[in-house]
């Protein structure tokens, strides 16, 4: 197999890490990329395992990136949540959508950056410790209490359950109703006591800047935002928010908003995530090319 077609072959884990890493789909990009030229210039005793050579490249890229990457976010007007990818209804798997989702993303944010390169690399990844190791250039010892760490904080934030995702669908278009009208008598059966909403809008257009905590605060943001017209003409297209159902808002032909959700054990939702920073949203014509898929 030719080198180009090689790197082409491990394309897809490769931005599939990086985004997991960074959080964003053009520094994820950017990262590959960066990746493809280190590749092309890499002499033949530096790849002699292909897969290992450049998933090494792309976290060592990624963990710099990402380190630079916080200390922008420190000044980011509100909240920061990830860039969502937004595909049709049915486009990942569920084995793959829980790793991807905005939910678990969020949690990820707040490992450290090691401990974020370490828990992917083995939990999602499947790297082994010494190449972890080597990866962050410390010894097995340190990696493993890495990782345990960082299960524990993730653990702690996520307990594991089995996700119903007929039951988080239909969830889903319930309250995509019960927000649009502000209707408190639809909308607080669906939340947990605990729910938490999390807003993103980058400062380039109005959103709350800290989350939202509590179902009646929650119930009665809805019904603010409703009473001011805020959501008239809005019209919800289900879609896969990062492999979970989610929903892209539209204002006419143009993207309003992304919105997922995500279920406790006893299918009330217990987070929301309302991303309309306008620069994570999807352009039109990449809307346009999934819809002729």
């Amino acid at each position: 197999m030719q080198p180009e077609d090689q790197f082409e072959e491990h394309r897809p884990l490769l931005f599939s890490l990086a985004y997991r890493m960074l959080g964003t789909r053009a520094d994820a990009e950017d990262i590959v990329q960066d990746a493809y030229l280190r590749w092309q210039n890499a002499s033949t005793e530096e790849v002699r395992a292909p897969k290992s050579y450049l998933t090494t490249v792309v976290a060592r890229l990624s963990l710099d990136s990402l380190k630079s990457a916080r200390r922008k976010r420190e000044t980011y007007v509100g909240e920061w949540l990830p860039e969502p990818i937004v595909e049709p209804v049915g486009s990942r798997s569920a084995e793959m959508a829980e790793s991807l989702s905005l939910a678990f993303l969020h949690i990820l944010e707040t490992l450290t950056p090691d401990e974020r390169v370490a828990f992917l690399l083995r939990e999602v990844f499947d790297a082994d410790y010494a190449e972890i190791a080597s990866t962050l250039e410390t010894s097995e010892a340190n990696c493993r209490q890495l990782i345990a760490r960082a299960r524990k904080h993730i653990r702690d934030r996520r307990p594991r359950f089995t996700v119903d995702r007929a039951r988080q669908q239909k969830v889903l278009q319930q309250f995509l109703i019960a927000a649009q009208t502000g209707d408190a008598s639809q909308l607080l059966p669906l939340l947990s006591p605990d729910v938490v909403m999390h807003s993103d809008g980058g400062g380039k257009v109005a959103a709350t800047i800290n989350p939202i905590y509590g179902a009646d605060k929650v119930s009665r943001f809805f019904q603010g935002i409703a009473k001011k017209g805020a959501t008239a003409g809005l019209i919800a297209k289900l879609a896969a928010i990062n492999g979970s159902p989610g929903a892209l808002l539209m204002h006419g032909e143009n993207p309003h908003g992304v919105v997922s959700i995500e279920l406790d054990e006893a299918g009330l939702v217990e987070h929301i995530f309302f991303i309309v920073n306008p620069e994570k949203l999807p352009e039109k014509h990449d809307l346009a090319a999934d819809e002729r898929r």
